[in-house]
């Protein structure tokens, strides 16, 4: 697969799994801050971050090909949301961040191969 082919393989998993594909659980729950009468479990935020993330790390997986890269997509996605979750970025920032990450997904297949 051509390198724009991956990069838009990329952006259409990462589309499904941060918009429909998420739902309305792990969307408000892996926000450690989200407080609703439903959410008694201390510490459903990290598991539901985790998962959200581990979602998008499968995702890139199998898109590239590379589980070193799948791990990346783990650390860094989690990473991103947590941050935006507690304020420090934004939505837009947010999301511009997860299309860099892909972006150097493709720079970096494009330098191994």
């Amino acid at each position: 697969m051509a390198g724009l082919q991956i990069f838009f393989a990329l952006l259409i998993a990462h589309a499904l799994f941060d918009y429909p594909l998420q739902g309305d659980f792990l969307s408000r729950n892996k926000n450690r801050h989200h407080k609703d009468e439903n959410n008694n479990v201390k510490g459903l935020w990290i598991h539901c971050l985790t998962s959200h993330s581990i979602l998008h790390a499968g995702s890139v997986w199998l898109i590239t090909g590379s589980f070193i890269i799948g791990i990346m997509e783990f650390v860094l996605h989690w990473i991103i949301d947590f941050l935006k979750c507690e304020g420090i970025t934004n939505f837009h920032t947010d999301q511009f961040l997860h299309v860099l990450c892909r972006i150097l997904y493709v720079i970096i297949i494009w330098k191994m191969s």
